[in-house]
């Protein structure tokens, strides 16, 4: 989907550098979902039941566009 690939990239262009290992696993791990669930993570209508995958999901929701 082109909204996710935007979200992704603006995270990869402003945090990527920036975020530590473990937190680059969980991007990984973000990656690896089907994209229907990212989509409805990223709109708002559902969260991930795993914490860390929910946290991230809010961080690149709320970056600048």
């Amino acid at each position: 989907m082109r909204e996710l690939d935007q979200l992704f990239g603006r995270y990869l262009d402003t945090e990527w550098r920036r975020d530590s290992e473990p937190q680059r696993g969980v991007f990984l791990r973000l990656l690896d979902c089907e994209d229907d669930k990212l989509w409805h993570w990223f709109m708002g209508h559902e969260t991930p039941s795993d914490a860390e995958l929910a946290a991230l999901v809010q961080r690149i929701r709320s970056l600048p566009v």
